[in-house]
């Protein structure tokens, strides 16, 4: 078992900035793909960003690319989500997710991941 809990969600005006952390615990952190998923109000969730089990590798949503950059500290069994120009289109629940992983890849989808957190509210404002 992985538990999960995130933290950092807030209400942020819109290009302002939030920086969202997942602390994992339960297993050996470096051995799990992490992953950020969101959900907004009557929407699917949605792939984020996701990054490999060394950090080497990471993936973006298009919707996020070049505003969102996800990073990992397996010494601190952290990942974390730094949310740049944020636009009222990106208020939703925010999820951190992980998979255990043997090679170091990253995934986008949510069946692919086996653990996730409780979610933390980002709310954007115009």
């Amino acid at each position: 078992q992985v538990q999960l809990v995130e933290s950092g969600g807030g209400l942020v005006q819109a290009g302002g900035s939030l920086r969202l952390s997942c602390a994992a615990n339960g297993r050996t952190f470096s051995n799990y793909a992490m992953g950020w998923f969101r959900q907004a109000p009557g929407k699917e969730r949605e792939f984020v960003a996701g990054i490999s089990t060394s950090g080497s590798n990471t993936a973006y949503a298009d919707s996020v690319k070049g505003r969102f950059t996800i990073s990992r500290d397996n010494a601190k069994n952290t990942v974390s989500l730094q949310m740049n120009s944020l636009k009222p289109e990106d208020t939703a629940v925010y999820y951190c997710a992980a998979q255990r992983a043997y090679y170091d890849v990253t995934y986008n989808r949510m069946r692919e991941y086996d653990y996730w957190g409780q979610g933390t509210q980002v709310t954007v404002s115009s």
